[in-house]
């Protein structure tokens, strides 16, 4: 017997998702570049936004769901950017914390207009979008337990 999405309903699911979500990210890193950020930016942009004074790679690599190390090295070069401060922790010095500077305020707040986004999403009824939202939370906190990652939000709240 064939494998296939046409015999997999599973599979082709996954493909539906994978497509849309390439699809979106495609419309939303058009957008991003006339800004003159990544994807990738924006993303580290919100988290930090996020996190306030929490903010340290390690956590940031928490939420995003990255090594710590990569996320490091992400950060000296946001930094060279001119996007983000590091600095050392005052009462734990091998902790180091992440500020955004002036420059990386005003590209989060370019980056929050999310228009290719709004675009998108507003094709769905409130319902639709509830009904979403409790799907995604559902194979969002499986994929965690299947990663043995200990559950938490999928994002930081906005303060």
């Amino acid at each position: 017997m064939r494998v296939g999405p046409q015999n997999d309903p599973e599979l082709a699911l996954w493909i539906w998702l994978s497509r849309t979500r390439d699809a979106i990210f495609k419309t939303r890193m058009r957008e991003l570049r006339e800004y003159g950020i990544s994807a990738r930016q924006a993303s580290v942009l919100f988290v930090l936004k996020a996190l306030g004074d929490k903010a340290t790679p390690t956590e940031v690599a928490r939420w995003l769901l990255r090594e710590p190390h990569s996320v490091s090295e992400f950060m000296k070069r946001m930094e060279k950017d001119g996007l983000v401060k590091r600095t050392n922790d005052n009462i734990r010095r091998n902790v180091i914390r992440i500020k955004l500077t002036d420059k990386g305020e005003k590209a989060f707040h370019k980056v929050t207009k999310l228009k290719s986004i709004h675009s998108t999403i507003s094709t769905l009824s409130q319902k639709e979008l509830e009904q979403l939202r409790t799907i995604l939370e559902k194979l969002w906190y499986q994929a965690l337990k299947n990663l043995k990652i200990e559950r938490h939000t999928p994002f930081p709240t906005m303060k």
